[in-house]
């Protein structure tokens, strides 16, 4: 099976390349976070056309996420159990379904803004909450992942220079306790470091060439408890994606499952 993460910042903006994205990369389950249209705008009957199925959870703003599946949709949960809210409204950041045995959740964690704010603040409690979330699914005998876009770089690595961010958001202590604790819960980072080149970023800023002198961050995650880690046969960040007119500012993370091997 192979299992995906994309934030692809619009949907509709990036669904030409999604379906097309689909098609060749041979996706069953891709995980999809920053939506940015509601229910009635999401492309369900595209994607059907293609064989797949889909659960969105958006409100048509800045967030959204969905899990769309050609291996099956089934117990789906929208919205993150026990979530905070931010200046009074729970936001589309999380949604979870069981597709061909694997349960997934597609997560948008929050930005963050700035050290001090309170969407700073807001997103340590999110995280939190989310440990909280997923704590007895991550201790289960079958597989399961949290798979999105984390807005955390896990170590110092994992951003082009660190340099660049005194006193930034993704790179905190705090953010990173917070990866500590959700990892205390019985998950682990599949796509390990070094892939098939050294820095195997996931997302560059559209502004002052960032993809192509590669300033970028590994924010975009697959967490999957033992037997999601024990089937990984395969990862790797498509970063052909992001180029090219038109690309979302992230390059899809993938990850391939053989769930008839016993993973030892």
């Amino acid at each position: 099976m192979r299992i995906a993460t994309w934030n692809v910042n619009s949907i509709t903006s990036r669904l030409p390349r999604l379906l097309a994205w689909l098609e060749s990369s041979g996706t069953d389950v891709l995980c999809v976070q920053e939506l940015k249209c509601g229910a009635e705008a999401f492309p369900d009957g595209p994607l059907r056309d293609l064989g797949y199925e889909a659960a969105a959870h958006g409100t048509g703003r800045w967030n959204g996420v969905a899990v769309i599946s050609r291996v099956g949709l089934t117990d789906v949960v929208t919205g993150l159990p026990g979530q905070p809210a931010y200046e009074g409204t729970v936001e589309p950041r999380a949604v979870s379904a069981v597709c061909g045995g694997v349960k997934v959740w597609s997560v948008y964690v929050p930005n963050g803004r700035e050290v001090g704010h309170p969407h700073y603040a807001y997103k340590l409690e999110w995280l939190g909450a989310l440990r909280e979330a997923v704590a007895a699914d991550a201790a289960a005998g079958t597989p399961f992942a949290v798979l999105g876009d984390y807005n955390i770089a896990p170590t110092d690595e994992d951003v082009w220079d660190i340099g660049q961010f005194e006193n930034a958001t993704h790179v905190t202590a705090p953010e990173r306790e917070a990866l500590t604790a959700l990892r205390g819960t019985g998950l682990s980072d599949v796509v390990p470091r070094p892939l098939k080149y050294d820095h195997p970023f996931t997302y560059w800023d559209y502004r002052m060439l960032g993809f192509p002198k590669n300033k970028g961050m590994r924010i975009d995650l697959v967490y999957g408890n033992a037997p999601f880690a024990g089937a990984v046969r395969d990862s790797y960040v498509d970063r052909e994606e992001r180029k090219g007119k038109g690309a979302s500012d992230h390059a899809p993370v993938v990850v391939d499952l053989d769930l008839a091997a016993d993973g030892g």
